[in-house]
């Protein structure tokens, strides 16, 4: 079985994401691109305190998933974060790589948050993020779930 480990992204634009942007755009998703893109124009770097990018690679320096936290932009409540551009790589689905990066954003998140947030909007990702412990529902802006963090 082939080998995963999750890194803390310090440049995003040292990666390739090419393969990622496009397999992601063929679903029907656009956030990675906007990751990309709110990167290099400096809007989002996950560089605030409290924040992160982070990647899980595989044996061979693959980037196979990717998921970042920020304090919640939507919210003036400093203790809340939001787990965002959260995607992983097809071929890499149903191993465990979604479990082990969501993981690592949740004991970062403790860190620094009382309640961590995400929005989705597919049945799949739903099922995903319940089954890890986020509840559904509406209670924060721009949110479809949410964690409440014990440290």
């Amino acid at each position: 079985m082939e080998k995963y480990e999750v890194k803390q992204i310090d440049n995003l634009l040292n990666l390739n994401l090419d393969s990622l942007i496009k397999e992601s755009k063929k679903d029907g998703f656009r956030f990675i691109e906007r990751l990309v893109v709110d990167y290099t124009n400096g809007n989002n770097t996950f560089s605030h305190s409290g924040e992160g990018l982070f990647g899980v690679f595989s044996e061979d320096g693959v980037l196979v998933a990717i998921g970042g936290l920020n304090r919640d932009p939507f919210s003036n409540e400093q203790s809340i974060g939001r787990l965002r551009r959260f995607y992983v790589s097809k071929n890499y689905r149903r191993k465990g790589i979604g479990i082990l990066l969501v993981t690592k954003i949740i004991d970062e998140a403790k860190r620094y948050y009382k309640t961590l947030v995400l929005h989705t909007d597919t049945e799949q990702a739903d099922k995903f993020y319940i089954s890890l412990g986020f509840s559904k529902d509406n209670l924060y802006p721009n949110s479809s779930h949410f964690m409440e963090l014990k440290s």
